[in-house]
């Protein structure tokens, strides 16, 4: 179930994301969250509070997972990277709208609770990548040891690039497919070929 305020928050994202947070107005997110524009006031406090924990809110999903992930015993340091991969692919695919936010703040951003947040999240991505990539050193899983930061932007470039770029790929490709038919196999073959680029960056070798 949807609280009143996540509904309020999700209704924010898809507004902020096609018009940016000057373009949109609190009147315009109650109306699309179907409640009393007081309810904004109520829960968030300002349309600048709700765009914070609209942050916060999205980040803390990734973070809650990047902690699950390190914890587990039951998978080696490579079976982690395909977690990684698959999950970070999946939160783009899915949450389109937020992710247009977060690539117009890293380049727009004047609020330094924003700036702050998306410094958090990507500590935190660099620091799980880290701790993997030692254990995977040590015990010899991978052979290579490339800088941790461009192994991050690696992922999470290509992925922001194609996720953007998918509808002049599709018009290029000349594809008639029904766009969730063509988003299906175009995310699986994206994220195969950064698990591709992954193994040859860590020197993982299959069957080894």
């Amino acid at each position: 179930m949807v609280s009143k305020e996540e509904n309020i928050l999700f209704a924010a994202e898809q507004l902020f994301a096609e018009k940016g947070f000057s373009g949109t107005s609190t009147r315009e997110i109650s109306k699309a969250a179907n409640v009393n524009i007081s309810m904004i006031s109520y829960y968030f406090g300002s349309k600048e509070k709700l765009y914070e924990k609209l942050v916060e809110y999205r980040m803390k999903e990734g973070q809650f997972f990047s902690k699950d992930l390190l914890e587990r015993t039951d998978i080696n340091e490579w079976e982690k990277v395909e977690r990684i991969v698959d999950q970070f692919a999946g939160r783009v695919r899915h949450h389109k709208m937020f992710f247009r936010i977060m690539q117009r703040e890293q380049l727009y951003s004047d609020n330094p609770q924003i700036v702050e947040f998306l410094k958090e999240t990507k500590l935190s991505f660099i620091t799980m990548y880290s701790k993997i990539l030692e254990s995977g050193l040590e015990k010899g899983i991978f052979t290579k040891n490339p800088p941790i930061y461009l192994l991050h932007s690696t992922v999470s470039g290509t992925l922001f690039y194609a996720s953007n770029a998918k509808q002049m790929y599709k018009d290029f490709l000349k594809n008639e497919e029904d766009e969730m038919v063509f988003e299906e196999t175009y995310f699986n073959e994206l994220t195969q070929h950064i698990k591709h680029i992954l193994k040859d960056l860590l020197g993982y070798e299959e069957n080894k």
